[in-house]
């Protein structure tokens, strides 16, 4: 599919993130990535991808995470929430909930 900004203008920040999980969307061509700025601190994403079925939670991060290694300390920083799950589990995830009816920041 492709990478999502559920803000009307994602910042520096969240572009460089976008951009870092590229290689993973263009393997991945059913996965829907969504990115959320939360709060001036907060970036949370959320990849929701049949490829995810059988894999532990740890499996599915080790897929991920080392992708933002090409970015800086202060932007790896800002992921506050990275959900990795499979369509099924979409609707039985409180934190999938969380992201599609975010809390109002206090921040």
């Amino acid at each position: 599919m492709s990478i999502k900004y559920r803000t009307k203008r994602p910042d520096t920040v969240m572009k460089q993130i976008g951009k870092s999980l590229k290689p993973y969307d263009d393997a991945h061509p059913t996965a829907n990535i969504e990115l959320d700025r939360w709060s001036n601190v907060s970036v949370r994403i959320r990849i929701i991808d049949q490829d995810f079925r059988g894999k532990s939670r740890s499996d599915r991060e080790m897929e991920i995470w080392p992708l933002f290694d090409v970015l800086s300390e202060d932007a790896v920083a800002d992921v506050s929430m990275l959900l990795l799950i499979t369509p099924e589990e979409k609707d039985e995830s409180l934190a999938s909930f969380e992201f599609d009816h975010p809390t109002k920041s206090m921040i």
